[in-house]
């Protein structure tokens, strides 16, 4: 195959975000195709190689709307401009070859937010201006004749975008994200004690991680809930703008003292390897990495039937799925998650589930697809 001159669109690069560990985990591994690696960004924030090459784009924006609608008419004259063999956005632009629906289908989010606010509230959402926006870039990109090929990191994704959009089940591809069980590894009794130690929570207690920013959408709220009606203790990484009222709600329901909020951290592997299980019980969410970094530590997971993720657990086997919302049966799949001293069966379940998902197979896969594509 000659040289494939591919061009990945993101607008902006933020080290801890899901689609962006996605590009750059797919990047470092499709270095060693036959590839010319050209990323269309406003701003790139992290590592990167000296094979790639950059282009920014940076638009003067006044709010969301003109932000999306600015950089998506700039990239698409950069990519017009520059006739890549192949355009991969992970923004919703019409005119792409391919789209990774990282982020889900826009739609089915406010579904799922609207059953958290009031009554008056729901109906604000889906008149609101910024929404529409997106609703309607969509609908104009999943129906524009440039596409040829959607990549979806879960299969509850796909069956979202037949449903809404009505698009040829053919032209879905499921690729799930990789993860590196090299790095992510269980850990060792030295480091579960150290951290524990650093953060006060006793050695022979049933402690829980709680990993993701944006805490209303990631299910902070359920997950303390949940934690208030056990004995169990909870870690949170990750920031908020509204972090105060999440503390404020520990200490109400009288959980305070089983709660650490630890902020943004660089390298979550120690709280992990200190940890019993991953809770998230996200209100929407196509796949966080977050659930198979847990998996490749040998954490069980408790995660939400909205959750693309969920399709890695097993009920009893890697973990426990339920409702968002259902915070009696979040309490009691915590307390089944079994203790420290008898988890070795379903610790070892939960890492042999993800350890076909490598950069490597990523890579493949996305090389398949992109030779099915240029053929077509």
């Amino acid at each position: 195959m000659s040289q494939i001159r591919l061009a990945i669109v993101r607008q902006k690069y933020r080290p801890d975000g899901g689609a962006e560990r996605f590009i750059s985990r797919a990047l470092s591994a499709l270095n060693q195709h036959n590839l010319s690696l050209n990323v269309i960004t406003r701003e790139w924030q992290g590592e990167k190689s000296p094979d790639w090459n950059i282009l920014t784009c940076n638009p003067i924006k006044w709010g969301r709307i003109s932000r999306e609608r600015g950089f998506a008419f700039a990239a698409r004259a950069i990519w017009e401009r520059e006739k890549f063999d192949l355009v991969q956005s992970h923004e919703r632009i019409a005119g792409c070859d391919i789209y990774r629906a990282g982020d889900g289908v826009h739609r089915q989010w406010l579904q799922q937010r609207a059953r958290i606010l009031p009554n008056w509230k729901q109906k604000l959402l889906f008149t609101d201006r910024y929404h529409r926006y997106v609703m309607n870039a969509e609908q104009e990109m999943y129906t524009a004749p440039e596409l040829k090929a959607v990549i979806c990191n879960a299969e509850m994704v796909k069956q979202e975008i037949i449903q809404n959009f009505n698009l040829p089940e053919d032209k879905i591809t499921v690729i799930y994200n990789s993860i590196d069980h090299n790095h992510f590894t269980p850990g060792s009794e030295i480091n579960r004690i150290e951290v524990r130690n650093k953060l006060s929570i006793p050695l022979t207690a049933s402690c829980l991680i709680f990993v993701g920013s944006g805490f209303e959408r990631k299910g902070l709220s359920a997950a303390i809930q949940a934690i208030a009606k056990t004995d169990h203790y909870l870690i949170v990484i990750g920031k908020d703008k509204k972090s105060s009222q999440y503390e404020a709600q520990a200490k109400t329901l009288g959980c305070h003292n089983r709660v650490r909020f630890l902020g943004m951290k660089n390298e979550t592997l120690p709280y992990y390897q200190a940890c019993d299980g991953l809770l998230l019980p996200t209100l929407y969410d196509p796949f966080p990495n977050v659930i198979l970094e847990a998996l490749s530590c040998g954490l069980p997971v408790v995660t939400s039937t909205t959750c693309g993720g969920a399709e890695f657990i097993n009920q009893g086997h890697e973990g426990y799925v339920c409702d968002a919302l259902d915070i009696n049966a979040l309490k009691d799949a915590i307390t089944a998650l079994p203790k420290a001293a008898d988890a070795e069966k379903m610790s070892q379940a939960a890492r042999c589930r993800i350890m076909d998902y490598t950069p490597e197979n990523l890579s493949r896969s996305l090389i398949n697809l992109y030779e099915k594509v240029l053929q077509k």
